[in-house]
């Protein structure tokens, strides 16, 4: 099947939708999809394209027949008397629905071992799970099942391989300017703009949305519809908008590791007031990512690229002190006198 037809809305990811293709021409055959397991790191579009294939099964159909979408937050589970009670017997049982299970890292266990049941594969599409005074029968022909994690690890791995795997890319800087520019619909950007917004999305589908909505509302509130370079460098500024995306911890933590030859995370730790975990799952993953630090036997420090980064980034902060940022005068009307009043932004930036 033409993915771009199935997908048209939808930027990169071609693998994945090569397969999903694959499933929804056999799912027009048969009715029958096989379980999905939506694999990818946060903000890359799991639930999205979850719900983008659901919405596909639901226009191959009859309308008036056409299988419903369901889509529940795992972490609003609390176990399995209430997955059942809110769930499965008002919203699944006796229905044609797809039911996208997200973040499914968070299911109870007791859900999950349900689950093993309820998606056990086999010849006649048919399963049976009996609950206190209920027995529902799942027919894969009217009930479609699809989970998304970030954490696949967490995955009770007999969960999993009841499951299709598929498994989604980072998106290139090309793809990224693509969906700024797709969200960002009434906006024209100057030529060459999108390339130079992209890398700081960090690979990120959901930041591009994110500063797509930044980008309309400062377009709005300026009464314009283009966006030029000095625009982006104002924007920027404004949100304190680093090189390759960095955060402000992120930055700090760079900055620490170059005062030593090497650290140890309980030093990181003690200098940011952060927990050793918080700093090894939330920021030296994407600073390692970009070849900024590494880690080794006698501690962590920064890399070649982690000092080419920090000095030129003394540059780029210097610029942010050149963007034109010159006094406005507003009326303002105060016991029916006008008054001026200066609405200046100081020039001045920190550069920790």
């Amino acid at each position: 099947m033409n993915t771009q037809e199935l997908f048209p809305h939808l930027i990169g990811q071609k693998s994945a939708k090569r397969r999903l293709g694959f499933y929804l021409k056999n799912y027009k055959a048969s009715k029958i999809m096989p379980h999905l397991m939506f694999v990818a790191p946060k903000g890359c579009g799991k639930t999205t394209l979850a719900e983008a294939t659901a919405d596909v099964m639901m226009s191959s159909e009859d309308p008036t027949k056409a299988k419903r979408r369901l889509t529940i937050n795992c972490s609003t589970i609390k176990n399995i008397k209430q997955f059942f009670n809110q769930i499965i017997i008002p919203h699944v049982a006796d229905k044609e629905v797809t039911v996208i299970l997200d973040e499914a890292s968070e299911l109870p266990k007791d859900v999950e071992m349900a689950l093993l049941t309820i998606l056990n594969p086999n010849k006649h599409n048919v399963n049976t799970f009996s609950y206190e005074d209920y027995t529902v029968e799942f027919n894969f022909r009217f009930q479609s099942f699809m989970l998304a994690t970030t954490e696949a690890q967490s995955i009770f791995h007999a969960l999993m391989d009841r499951c299709e795997r598929v498994d989604l890319e980072e998106y290139s800087f090309e793809e990224l300017g693509k969906i700024v520019g797709i969200i960002a619909t009434e906006i024209d950007f100057e030529d060459g703009l999108l390339d130079i917004i992209a890398p700081v999305l960090r690979g990120n589908a959901r930041q591009a949305q994110k500063m797509a909505t930044h980008i309309n509302s400062y377009l709005r509130s300026e009464d314009r519809s283009y966006l030029t370079e000095k625009d982006w460098n104002i924007l920027r500024y404004n949100l304190g908008t680093l090189p390759l995306g960095l955060s402000s911890i992120e930055l700090q933590i760079l900055r620490l590791l170059a005062e030593r030859k090497e650290s140890s995370l309980t030093y990181l730790a003690a200098k940011t007031g952060l927990t050793k975990s918080c700093i090894q799952r939330d920021f030296e993953m994407y600073l390692q990512k970009h070849s900024l630090m590494e880690i080794g036997r006698a501690g962590r420090s920064v890399t070649k690229k982690g000092y080419d980064y920090l000095a030129d980034l003394e540059a780029y902060l210097e610029s942010e002190g050149k963007i034109d940022t010159a006094p406005k005068k507003k009326i303002v009307i105060q016991n029916k006198k006008p008054v001026k009043i200066n609405l200046s932004v100081p020039k001045a930036i920190a550069t920790n």
